[in-house]
């Protein structure tokens, strides 16, 4: 594999959150001014008065509708400029009605958005707290880097100031959706101030003895660690000393099992799109549904 050149920042212009006015809504909201004020970029906060339903209940409703949503859109827009969670950033506030991801596409296209950032509800088992949800379309459908701020995340974005040093997660299987995610991870890392740990897990091969894991394991991961460190371009800068781990056994699960023993921040997924492309990436056997249904904390992904 050719070592890739890797830039250390990526400029973010702009960044959207897709609002429902809900507590998830508002976690999600949170970390996107957090995102927004740290890389300079715009701030959009976009609802959709979904179309479905309200049509067939009549024209009063759908207009009562609007009249609600809009007032609702006012008023939290005035909540924020007023406490000063927007002193300094530019944003925009936008309403649209009609079916929500065709029209967040639309607003996706039109303002060029780069980061969205989605909240997902914790009322539905695990199992089943992607499926038919607006958040589920988005990060199926969308091919810009996607913030999924599950119902496990801390209730403040955890990238805002604080005395202890924070640490990101990029998980990698050395492919190419991961160089394309690199990048990302160490302008992440460097503009808050968090240590970048990098973590390849292996098959587990099952080959133990009582005393431990076999030379031949112990091998296997020396040589995969050695990988792992070379997957980090010389040339590369982080503001923090990097991480390197070695993990065998279930993806999802070392993962998972990582990112709480770290008490990750963030983790940051590299996404093969014509692996985890529609109707696949969210399946309840992949790594990807289960790493951001159980995170502990917020999971941005990077479309290859």
């Amino acid at each position: 594999m050719a070592t890739p050149k890797v830039s250390n920042d990526v400029a973010l212009k702009s960044v959207l959150v897709a609002t429902d006015f809900s507590e998830a809504s508002r976690k999600a909201q949170r970390h996107a001014i957090s995102i927004a004020r740290h890389f300079h970029a715009k701030f959009y906060m976009a609802h959709i008065i979904s179309s479905v339903g309200l049509n067939m209940a009549g024209a009063d409703a759908l207009e009562l509708a609007s009249i609600v949503t809009r007032r609702e859109m006012a008023e939290l827009e005035e909540s924020l400029v007023g406490n000063g969670a927007l002193a300094g950033l530019s944003h925009g506030f936008i309403l649209r009605q009609g079916d929500v991801w065709e029209e967040l596409e639309v607003i996706i296209r039109t303002h060029q958005i780069q980061l969205i950032v989605i909240g997902t509800h914790g009322r539905h088992n695990l199992e089943k707290l992607f499926l038919g949800s607006v958040a589920e379309r988005i990060f199926r459908e969308a091919v810009q880097l996607v913030l999924t701020v599950g119902p496990h995340s801390k209730p403040d974005a955890p990238i805002e100031g604080t005395a202890e040093t924070r640490s990101f997660l990029f998980p990698t299987d050395f492919s190419d959706a991961s160089l394309k995610a690199l990048p990302h991870a160490i302008s992440f890392s460097n503009h808050f101030g968090a240590r970048l740990v990098f973590l390849h897990v292996a098959p587990f091969s099952g080959a133990t003895t009582l005393g431990g894991i076999l030379k031949e394991q112990e091998d296997a991961r020396l040589k995969l660690l050695t990988r792992l460190r070379d997957f980090l371009p010389s040339g590369a800068s982080l503001s923090l000393t990097p991480e390197f781990i070695i993990e065998f056994g279930d993806h999802g699960e070392q993962i998972l099992n990582t990112a709480h023993s770290l008490k990750a921040d963030l983790i940051i997924l590299g996404l093969d799109h014509t692996r985890h492309g529609r109707g696949v990436s969210h399946l309840p056997t992949t790594t990807t549904y289960a790493v951001v249904c159980k995170a502990p904390c917020s999971v941005l992904t990077v479309r290859s």
